[in-house]
């Protein structure tokens, strides 16, 4: 093949993307938007939500009676030294059915107490029931958690003080502590439990990027009727082939690099409003990227095969459409095809990933890209990823090519 045919068609494709301002918008602007709203934007937000049911007062029914000193823990506040309320107690409403208020809403939990429950520890034991909507997200971190954890720090507090009239100590109920210390990797911890979010995008923009390019490079061009005045050009079929694989990949890197920056922008954030805040909150966000040199260039090589692979997908699919919409519709379930198997790698620490996960065309390139994140890669694993993807890349292009030399697809309109 001759190069420098090669770069016509190609060029030609680029220009014709180019010129369509949407494309450019879907390309460069919403990486740079969409990665740092994802990575951080939604931590934050779930953060907010779960933080603001710990501050805000819940209404809880109660059936029976009582402790006084349980229910002055239920209902009061705890804050800051500056008075600040960092978890706000409940406020306690007599109920007649604890089950049908909290169904129709106008509790948010509701206790029950079938027998009088003990004062003291010795006094013997009690149930108290709590009536809540376990489903239910609010209810578990609002009202349900500030009366699950109410009643446990209640029993302490009796067994404490039944303890001292013994003459022990409060650590006799706690004769062994553990004291936690990550040995996670230091790129593990910044990359955050929303880790799987990162290969999940960047192959989601990559199809995205290649779509607009490769879609009107062939059933955009049928449609048009310009493809013909190409094929009978003094360009051969292999070169059309491989221009248009340039296209498709130029324009699905270019998305990609894009998404990296937005990772990257997302660390640089991510890093400055969270300085000096807790571990357990640091760990919560996703994206925090940090790159080695060897790191960076196994992800631009996977990112690169990955393209040449969907881009050779793309370009083999659309040929068969009669029009533009109809090539729309083949390649749109490629998006779930990278979805289902991204998202099932926020239970990878459940799995045990053999080497050859990394044989599978873009799965493996999926699992590469999480272990570059979380600074856990091997040479020979991204190696298998990538060689998978130029051979996936290759066969897909030999179909691509013989269906280019056909006629009945080529005037399939």
């Amino acid at each position: 093949m001759r190069p420098d045919y090669i770069w016509r068609v190609a060029s030609r494709d680029l220009l014709s993307t180019l010129r369509d301002r949407r494309t450019l918008t879907s390309t460069i602007l919403i990486p740079l938007l969409l990665i740092p709203l994802f990575t951080l934007g939604l931590p934050l937000l779930m953060g907010k939500l779960i933080g603001g049911q710990a501050q805000e007062r819940q209404k809880v029914g109660v059936v029976g009676t009582l402790p006084e000193s349980l229910r002055a823990a239920l209902t009061k506040d705890e804050k800051t030294p500056g008075g600040t309320v960092t978890r706000a107690g409940v406020d306690l409403v007599p109920v007649k059915d604890p089950k049908a208020a909290v169904q129709s809403g106008e509790v948010d939990a509701a206790l029950r107490a079938p027998s009088p429950l003990p004062a003291r520890a010795g006094d013997g034991t009690g149930t108290l029931e709590v009536y809540a909507k376990l489903g239910s997200l609010r209810a578990q971190t609002g009202a349900f958690a500030k009366v699950q954890s109410t009643v446990e720090a209640y029993n302490r507090e009796l067994a404490v003080q039944r303890l001292n009239t013994l003459g022990l100590g409060a650590q006799t109920l706690t004769p062994v502590t553990l004291d936690p210390i990550d040995a996670s990797p230091e790129q593990e911890r910044r990359s955050g439990q929303l880790a799987f979010l990162i290969p999940l995008l960047m192959l989601n923009f990559i199809l995205t990027g290649a779509m607009a390019t490769a879609l009107d490079a062939t059933a955009g061009e049928k449609e048009r009727g310009t493809l013909e005045s190409l094929l009978v050009s003094p360009v051969r079929r292999s070169e059309v082939v491989a221009g248009k694989l340039l296209a498709t990949t130029v324009t699905a890197l270019t998305t990609a690099c894009f998404s990296v920056l937005g990772f990257l922008l997302s660390g640089l954030i991510a890093r400055a409003a969270l300085a000096g805040a807790p571990t357990e909150l640091t760990q919560a966000f996703g994206g925090q990227l940090t790159l080695t040199l060897g790191s960076a260039l196994a992800l631009i090589g996977t990112m690169v095969s990955a393209a040449l692979l969907i881009s050779a997908v793309l370009i083999a699919l659309s040929i068969y459409a009669r029009s533009y919409k109809e090539a729309q519709t083949y390649v749109t379930p490629l998006s779930l095809l990278i979805v289902f198997p991204a998202v099932l790698l926020q239970f990878s620490d459940f799995l045990t990933l053999s080497g050859g996960i990394y044989a599978l065309p873009l799965f493996g390139s999926m699992v590469a890209i999480l272990d570059t994140v979380r600074g856990n890669l091997t040479a020979a694993h991204v190696l298998t990823a990538i060689t998978a993807n130029l051979i996936g890349a290759l066969l897909v292009g030999l179909l691509a090519l013989r269906s280019f030399g056909r006629e009945e697809v080529i005037f399939r309109n």
